[in-house]
């Protein structure tokens, strides 16, 4: 079974194809995501592949993990697992301000 990996610092101009191609170097990738924007739909800099082996992904990290692409020194590491975050949207609440408020 495979490993996903994380990569980060990549150029902007990074796609999932350019990604995938520059892994295949050191072996099958069995899928790559570029992260983009929502709104802008440009590349926030960072990625994952799934190579098809722990070998091949121990590779391609140590291949990688430094290397220049296009001026910038990749980061690659094992991917870690999301971890959910209870704070995200939602109302921020309480009672802020007044400073100056009822004082006598």
């Amino acid at each position: 079974m495979g490993r996903k990996l994380y990569v980060g610092n990549l150029p902007y101009s990074a796609n999932d194809a350019i990604l995938r191609q520059k892994f295949e170097e050191v072996g099958t990738v069995d899928s790559s995501k570029v992260i983009t924007d929502r709104e802008t739909g440009r590349s926030k800099g960072f990625g994952f592949i799934e190579m098809s082996s722990d070998e091949e992904a121990e590779e391609a990290i140590s291949k990688f993990h430094g290397q220049d692409f296009d001026g910038r020194a990749m980061t690659v590491s094992e991917a870690k697992p999301m971890v959910p975050n209870d704070n995200r949207g939602g109302s921020r609440g309480g009672f802020g301000g007044g400073g100056n408020r009822n004082r006598y």
